[in-house]
């Protein structure tokens, strides 16, 4: 039999099951993925350029893509009907232990009904929680509450839930207000399985942070990030985030130790084969079909079977058929950004191993970087360095010591603080790194169309570079031309040529991001911020909204940030701000200073941030834009009538912001200044004490914003304000309805705004 011959079923010519692979995720990203007219567009090109190659190229098993082709389309449409779940006194919902997590009497997590899967969230009572933590599955009935539709991101840069658990088959979540919990008795394999793994959840918890963080990262491929961000920032930063995560590493570390442990018990390969086959199953359960898992473990699969036959298999063909595979069982594969990163890193493994480690390393970093450009925004120049550093800690003593520990824990913990003072050396070591900010460049967001140019460009470069003969005359135009592409759209980012005024969605609070064109200069009016009505401590939500947002833009400083009170809905985020971005002058009205509650907020944040009292008639004039303030006219606590309120024109345009200023301090200004508004955002949030219809008929705005929380407590916007501006024929928008609003000005264009939910203006 010829090398060059695959023969599974079927002989072809090495590259059929590859190419039908990459025909069928084109056919999935036309399905799922592609959203805009352009992207479909380009989406069919490359479908019919894969089909037409297969046609060419491999005529004789036309019949064989037909049949993958169908089967797949077919999967594709079961995948896609409809599978609402609709509450009625009826409606029953299950559950198991290890999908839903209780905290503070407060259940979330997972739940199964008739025809799918649904999220689901709710109260429960003591007894509740004894019999969840029996690890049985549950029975929900008698349900009373609210179901809906996953909420979408609504801020760009921000993840995205809603795509996110539609890769898992999600689309709803349920909140109920009442229900019935009852054990639901099975000896099923699957509820077994599922009681390993709560079993698994609740040993590791009982171990140290960093045991426990650690075993359950590489065993159930799943972490408290609340408690752990740190680690998880140091590693992302750093550019080895992928070691936190179930890997084909993990895949090769099992079958090693299985086979050799095999080998001593003196089985046969076939028998240490099923043995690895059996744990990598059950590996692939507990980490609940971890992509990179999956799809190392289907690899090592395929190897084994092949070479038993005795079929000469290409490597890119184990890989391809193996893609075959898993996105027939997974249609929704590469919806997730993780699959796409593995089966990249995969291919890129194959086309690299002629080269050595370092240039190999560098190589696959190259070819990974427009992926993270595009979900991540930012890029380090020195992975390969750190690499070579974190990776020996990672395998020689990370895996090692959780290892070892999720062994020996159940039977002694003397040895759990002894392991744990280890790993915080190491941790603390990587953090110190880690805040250097060494070879980190935010790069900002490139299109969809953007990362393609670059991951052919790094192919095309790869393929050149192992050819000897007829590609080596392209390299350095290679070379050349995708370090010009880097350095276009680097420039395109950083050196815009529009400014723009943003109303950022931080639900009920403010966040205004202003931005002129190059030379840019950024600028934000509050910061947004939780109310905090349950006195527990609280993730700071400018890490899930600004801060993407701002990465991006590629927006690594701001030039101003200026505060408007001390309330905690537009200054509550201001201390993870300074934290994270580069302030150079913080601005806040004359005697805010003094708030003991705000000096709280800066403490130990703002060591190179110059701080700057306003009070009205002064000016903060900067190259391309000049704020006037027009209130407060004395010094103030920092209260809502003490509001710091700003006006300025950019492109032909008056801006008026006043916070949360009340009505009288909205009549002192009309008072005292002659304004003429075409943009107003209006005052509290659209409360009934603000904004003043005498005013707003003085003021006049073409259009108003308002910005607040959707189905927020305190009734905002209120319906005698909206009647105040349905009276004046004043449009308005609020980011409840549209997300983010943006306003965007200079170049070429006509000034123009976006609304980011695309539900238009009122």
């Amino acid at each position: 039999m010829q090398a060059s011959k695959i023969n599974l079923l079927f002989k072809n010519d090495v590259g059929f099951y590859l190419l039908t692979a990459l025909l069928l995720i084109a056919v999935s990203f036309l399905a799922f993925v592609c959203e805009s007219f352009s992207q479909k567009i380009i989406c069919i090109l490359i479908t019919g350029y894969f089909a037409v190659l297969l046609l060419k190229k491999y005529a004789t098993s036309l019949k064989l893509v037909l049949i993958l082709v169908s089967l797949f389309i077919g999967v594709i449409t079961l995948n896609k009907r409809e599978t609402s779940f609709e509450l009625t006194e009826q409606s029953q919902i299950k559950i198991y232990p290890d999908q839903v997590h209780v905290k503070d009497d407060y259940l979330t997590g997972i739940g199964h009904f008739q025809r799918g899967k649904i999220l689901i969230s709710g109260k429960v009572t003591s007894e509740q929680e004894k019999d969840l933590k029996k690890g049985l599955p549950l029975i929900i009935s008698q349900i009373k509450g609210e179901c809906g539709e996953i909420e979408p991101a609504t801020n760009i840069g921000e993840f995205d839930y809603q795509n996110y658990y539609a890769a898992k088959g999600i689309i709803q979540k349920i909140k109920y207000s009442t229900c019935n919990l009852r054990v639901m008795r099975s000896n099923s394999v699957l509820t077994n399985l599922h009681k390993i793994r709560f079993d698994l959840q609740n040993y590791f918890q009982k171990m140290p942070q960093l045991l426990g963080f650690f075993a359950s990262e590489l065993i159930l491929g799943e972490n408290n990030a609340q408690e752990n961000q740190e680690i998880l920032n140091n590693y992302r930063d750093l550019g080895v985030i992928h070691l936190l995560s179930i890997s084909g590493l993990h895949v090769g570390l099992y079958v090693l130790i299985i086979s050799t442990i095999c080998f001593y018990l003196k089985m046969t390969d076939e028998e240490a084969f099923l043995c690895c086959c059996i744990v990598l199953l059950l590996g692939i359960f507990l980490s609940y079909g971890q992509a990179g898992f999956v799809r190392a473990s289907l690899t090592y699969f395929l190897g084994k079977i092949c070479k038993f036959k005795g079929y000469r298999v290409a490597g890119i063909d184990i890989l391809g058929l193996a893609c075959i595979l898993h996105i027939i069982f997974v249609p929704r594969l590469f919806m997730m950004a993780g699959a796409i990163l593995s089966y990249l890193l995969a291919k890129g493994l194959q086309l690299t191993n002629k080269f050595g480690k370092m240039s190999q390393s560098i190589l696959l970093n190259v070819l990974l970087t427009p992926l993270l450009l595009f979900y991540f925004y930012q890029v380090n120049f020195l992975t390969v360095l750190f690499n070579l550093m974190v990776v020996p800690y990672f395998n020689w003593v990370v895996m090692p010591i959780a290892f070892a520990n999720v062994l020996l824990f159940g039977f002694t913990k003397k040895l759990a603080p002894f392991f744990e003072q280890v790993l915080e050396l190491g941790e603390k070591a990587i953090g110190n790194l880690s805040n250097t900010k060494l070879g980190l460049l935010t790069f900002g967001k490139i299109n969809w169309w953007q990362c393609l140019i670059l991951i052919l460009l790094t192919v095309l470069l790869i393929i050149a570079l192992r050819e000897k003969t007829e590609w080596k005359i392209n390299k350095k135009k290679l070379s050349c031309s995708l370090i010009g592409t880097y350095f276009l759209f680097f420039s395109m980012i950083h050196f815009p040529l529009r400014g723009q005024v943003t109303f950022i969605d931080v639900g009920q609070g403010d966040s205004i991001l202003i931005t002129t064109p190059f030379p840019r200069r950024a600028y934000m009016i509050d910061t947004g911020g939780k109310l905090n009505f349950s006195g527990k401590k609280m993730t700071p939500q400018i890490n899930r909204i600004t801060i993407p947002f701002l990465k991006s833009l590629g927006i690594s400083t701001l030039d101003g940030v200026f505060v408007s009170h001390q309330d905690a809905d537009h200054v509550g985020d201001l201390g993870p701000l300074l934290e994270q971005i580069y302030v150079k002058r913080l601005f806040m009205a004359k005697g805010l200073i003094n708030n003991t509650s705000f000096q709280k907020r800066l403490n130990g944040r703002v060591k190179h941030t110059k701080l700057i009292e306003l009070l009205a008639e002064m000016q903060v004039k900067e190259p391309q834009i000049k704020f006037n303030v027009v209130y407060p006219y004395q010094p103030g606590e920092g209260k809502n009538e003490d509001s710091l309120s700003l006006f300025f024109r950019v492109a032909n345009k008056n801006w008026l912001f006043t916070g949360d200023l009340g009505q009288d301090g909205e009549k002192e200004i009309m008072q005292k200044s002659n304004l003429s508004v075409v943009y107003f955002k209006l005052g509290h949030h659209g409360s009934k004490t603000s904004s003043n219809p005498d005013f707003l008929r003085a003021i006049h705005p073409q259009k108003v914003f308002i910005s607040a929380g959707r189905k927020n407590r305190f009734g905002h916007p209120h319906q005698e304000t909206l009647t105040t501006l349905s009276e004046q024929q004043i449009p308005w928008v609020s980011t409840q309805d549209c997300g983010m609003i943006s306003w965007y000005y200079g170049g070429m264009q006509k000034p123009k705004f976006s609304y980011f939910l695309k539900r238009g203006k009122r």
